[in-house]
């Protein structure tokens, strides 16, 4: 969840102090897990089944078009065929991490209801705390009040338990137990919200959570409508746990651990924070092909629009940074998961601007200047929701392209 590799580094200082003494223990002592997928099999794997339950981007490109054509169909036969001309515009979300700023998002989508003229998504692609929020903001302002309640009324303690170090260094599998999150994950995402996103996915509108199988090293996009409409018995207890995934800060919060099964045998992937490959994401290029190519021949196109929430900064956030190791690790590692945000929205703007897909960013600006005391502290996230949302219900002034 982005900022929350903060937790992580806090706890090495300390663990630093076992040395090498802990690692020969640590080998011996790791939580059990069962055997990893082949790796040239791991787009085989099937959790419930599903040939469609999920996608690794971008080598599934060509089953995501699948799937987007099949959303398409679905669409016209609920809207009708319009005359040429009233096409019905096409919106895009993508929301990427942040850890606590993830309020901002919260804060903005639920201001944006205020204003008057929040969209209907067509397809809603969400990673780490995006994840979260992704569910609330496909199925609309019915769940502001929920959403809301996310990132103002929990507290650290509704995220996560830290763990005893030395246990946690030599025998555990993170630093911090998500159990916590996990049961807030479920509070919110029961049985009838799961059926709605089933609901709406029959009626052309896709959910995407992204996630990292990092036995494989691949990034993971799953079709969480598909999911939920499938009828499964299992379908909610994945879509909470994929849920978890995303938000698993490798080292800080455990792995996921997802049971698939390969020629009827039995495997398991290892899921971490989506953002271990990207901060946001929308949709492979390859998608557009047919769409590019109706541009360059001149050919009407449908109208989109996609917004990004960026739930961080998107330009630099300078500070002294004292001459102390793991000061400057911090600095350095906040550093890489900026520059990896900053690159992630190029690329989607870049995709945009090819595909004629008026793009919109919105991020948290230099007008803000609050920071967290501690993680998931929860007057900090207030005072960023509050910002957000009075922003956003006078109209929020979105971003045309990237500050640099």
């Amino acid at each position: 969840m982005g900022q929350k590799l903060e937790v992580g580094l806090k706890f090495s200082r300390r663990a630093a102090l076992f040395g090498i003494a802990g690692l020969g223990l640590a080998a011996c002592a790791t939580p059990p897990r069962g055997p990893n997928v082949p790796f040239a099999r791991t787009r085989d794997a099937r959790v419930l089944g599903l040939p469609n339950e999920r996608f690794f981007f971008p080598w599934d490109g060509e089953a995501f078009r699948a799937e987007v054509v099949a959303a398409e169909e679905k669409a016209r036969r609920r809207h009708g065929v319009p005359p040429p001309g009233r096409e019905r515009t096409i919106e895009l979300l993508a929301i990427s991490g942040g850890g606590e700023n993830g309020a901002f998002g919260a804060g903005l989508l639920n201001g944006w209801t205020e204003a008057g003229n929040r969209p209907i998504f067509s397809l809603v692609t969400g990673v780490s705390t995006g994840a979260l929020t992704a569910p609330f903001a496909f199925l609309g302002p019915r769940y502001d009040a929920a959403l809301k309640s996310v990132y103002t009324d929990i507290t650290p303690k509704d995220v996560l338990e830290t763990r005893n170090l030395l246990n946690a260094v030599l025998f555990e599998d993170a630093l911090a137990d998500s159990a916590p999150l996990f049961r807030t994950i479920s509070k919110h995402l029961n049985e009838a919200m799961l059926a709605e996103i089933g609901e709406a996915y029959n009626r052309g509108r896709l959910l995407l959570i992204g996630t990292s199988d990092i036995d494989a090293q691949l990034p993971v996009a799953w079709n969480i409508g598909a999911i939920a409409a499938s009828g499964h018995p299992h379908a909610l207890d994945l879509v909470q746990r994929i849920l978890l995934a995303s938000s698993a800060v490798p080292g800080a919060f455990p792995p996921v651990m997802i049971d698939v099964t390969l020629d009827g045998r039995p495997y398991q992937e290892m899921h971490v924070d989506g953002g271990a490959f990207t901060q946001v994401f929308l949709y492979p290029r390859s998608v557009t092909q047919q769409r590019r190519a109706n541009i360059r021949h001149g050919d009407r196109v449908q109208p989109a629009r996609a917004f990004v929430i960026r739930n961080g900064r998107i330009t630099p956030n300078p500070a002294k940074t004292d001459r102390q190791t793991f000061v400057i690790a911090q600095r350095a590692i906040a550093s890489m998961i900026a520059s990896s945000g900053y690159n992630d929205v190029a690329r989607i703007l870049t995709t945009a601007r090819e595909d004629r897909v008026d793009f919109n960013l919105a991020a948290i600006g230099p007008d803000f200047t609050d920071e967290p005391k501690e993680p998931f502290e929860q007057a900090f996230m207030r005072r960023l929701y509050d910002h957000a949302f009075a922003q956003a219900r006078v109209g929020y002034p979105w971003l045309k392209d990237i500050p640099y």
